[in-house]
């Protein structure tokens, strides 16, 4: 086996966690009857997902953590398939170097595991290796950036870029809409990556929905250092904002700090991701941030167990199809002081 990748057995099998993935379980007790339907061949009984099956050997391979995002990923996925007894997680070392991460899926089809959890550094850089997993008859789970071809995996797990600009855009409207002249200002990430752009795209068509638009924008990278600097910028491009978007909490913990260096405390703040410090800043009652949408850190825990019922031949039982569906997108909700307790145990530290 590869040095790059370790080996995790789950010691215990404990129930499933609520907030990943509820679907994968029944709320309804086993039933033992048939139905006479003829659609439970080769699928579990709806209610039976959690219940041990015959043991499953799963790779798992993400980029590295080097934000508190990321590095959430990935503890979030070890968590997960430590709750099953019969899961058994290979896990890769995390790493932006595309020929390793190609390297240690190499690894893993020639291991001959059960399925492989994939949240790719570039998705279409793994396509084609992703692909030759899927040949070899192991199950890809594509995480977060897609592979170039749908065929290069069996289910792909997405956190909803485009739904986190509607969100960030309608919770803006509900505060600003009836001010037409309100001043809008947006701190993007990458702009040349599709996720960042969609993440703009769906905020301006809600704002414009209410009659509101962009007034000014920057965009950072995703860091501390990179938010920090754009929103030095910003602030003194604009000597008036009402509102401001920032796409990414990690690079938030900049942009709080220019904004607390800048003495400016005009306007409110709505993050984006969902860490555990801009969640505590609106918990505080005292802080520009009132919001932060939700990008879900949970989504290779929800591809662990979607690993699982692949390799054990199980369906999502909470749905009538028989078999786990190809495409899992996930909400982005508003996360304000109305309801941060409730998202506040499950989120990431920045």
């Amino acid at each position: 086996m590869s040095a790059t990748v370790r080996r995790i057995a789950a010691p215990v099998a404990l129930l499933a966690s609520a907030a990943l993935l509820a679907a994968c379980t029944s709320n309804t007790p086993e039933e033992t009857a048939d139905t006479g339907n003829g659609a439970g061949s080769g699928n579990a009984a709806v209610g039976a997902n959690d219940e041990p099956g015959e043991t499953v050997t799963i790779g798992f391979s993400a980029p590295a953590a080097d934000h508190g995002w990321m590095g959430a990923i990935t503890s979030a996925a070890e968590a997960e398939a430590a709750k099953f007894e019969d899961v058994d997680l290979q896990v890769a070392e995390g790493t932006n170097d595309v020929n390793l991460q190609i390297s240690q899926v190499e690894t893993f089809i020639n291991d001959g595991v059960d399925a492989i959890v994939l949240l790719p550094f570039d998705g279409a850089a793994l396509t084609e290796i992703a692909t030759e997993a899927m040949e070899a008859g192991i199950p890809v789970i594509n995480v977060d950036r897609e592979f170039s071809r749908p065929e290069a995996a069996r289910v792909t797990v997405l956190g909803d870029n485009y739904g986190m600009g509607r969100s960030a855009g309608e919770y803006i409207c509900e505060q600003l809409g009836d001010q037409d002249d309100a001043v809008i200002a947006e701190i993007a990430g990458i702009d040349n990556l599709p996720l960042t752009q969609d993440r703009s795209q769906g905020f301006a068509d809600a704002l414009g929905e209410c009659g509101l638009e962009v007034s000014n924008r920057v965009a950072a990278d995703f860091t501390v250092q990179g938010g920090e600097s754009a929103t030095a910028n910003l602030l003194q491009a604009a000597p008036e904002i009402d509102a401001i978007w920032n796409h990414d909490d990690d690079q938030g913990v900049g942009v709080l700090a220019a904004i607390e260096n800048a003495g400016r405390d005009e306007f409110f703040l709505v993050g984006g991701a969902g860490s555990a410090n801009v969640m505590r800043e609106i918990q505080s009652g005292d802080s520009v941030v009132e919001a932060t949408v939700i990008y879900p850190a949970t989504q290779a825990a929800d591809g662990i167990r979607l690993a699982r019922l692949l390799a054990q031949g199980k369906a999502m039982g909470d749905l009538v199809e028989i078999e786990v569906p190809r495409l899992v997108q996930l909400y982005a909700p508003v996360v304000t002081a109305e309801n941060v307790e409730q998202y506040l145990p499950t989120a990431f530290e920045s």
